[in-house]
C-alpha cells in the first residue's frame, strides 16, 4: 500500500529522526542492548534513529500503528501525517504534505 506524500522525502526523514531521537527505548526496536546504544558517538546515534525513521516510514504503509520504545508511532492517512505519540506527555507530529 505505502504512504502517500507531497513534502520531499529528505524532509520527512529529518523530522521523523528528531522526533525518534526523543523516544526512550528505541534502541530497543534496534535490537541493541543499552550499554551499546550509549557507547554510540551522537552523530552514530542519528545515523541508526534515520535508518529507523526509514523502516518505521515503510512499515507504516503496511500497519498504522507500530509501537517503538515507550511510544505509539501512527500513520494517518486523512490527515497527511504521522504521530508519535508517549502517553499524554509527549506527542510530535510528522507532516506528510
Amino acid at each position: 500500500m505505502g504512504i502517500k506524500f507531497g513534502r520531499e522525502y529528505k524532509d520527512i526523514i529529518g523530522d521523523f529522526t528528531e522526533a525518534l531521537q526523543s523516544v526512550d527505548g528505541c534502541h530497543e526496536f534496534l535490537e541493541m542492548e543499552e550499554g551499546d546504544w550509549a557507547e554510540l558517538a551522537p552523530e552514530d546515534r542519528t545515523a541508526c534513529m534515520q535508518t529507523l525513521a526509514d523502516d518505521l516510514f515503510y512499515g507504516l504503509g503496511t500497519e498504522p500503528t507500530m509501537s517503538v520504545g515507550d511510544c505509539q508511532v501512527t500513520h494517518d492517512p486523512k490527515r497527511h501525517l504521522i504521530r508519535v505519540d508517549r502517553g499524554d506527555t509527549f506527542t510530535r507530529v510528522i507532516h506528510l504534505v
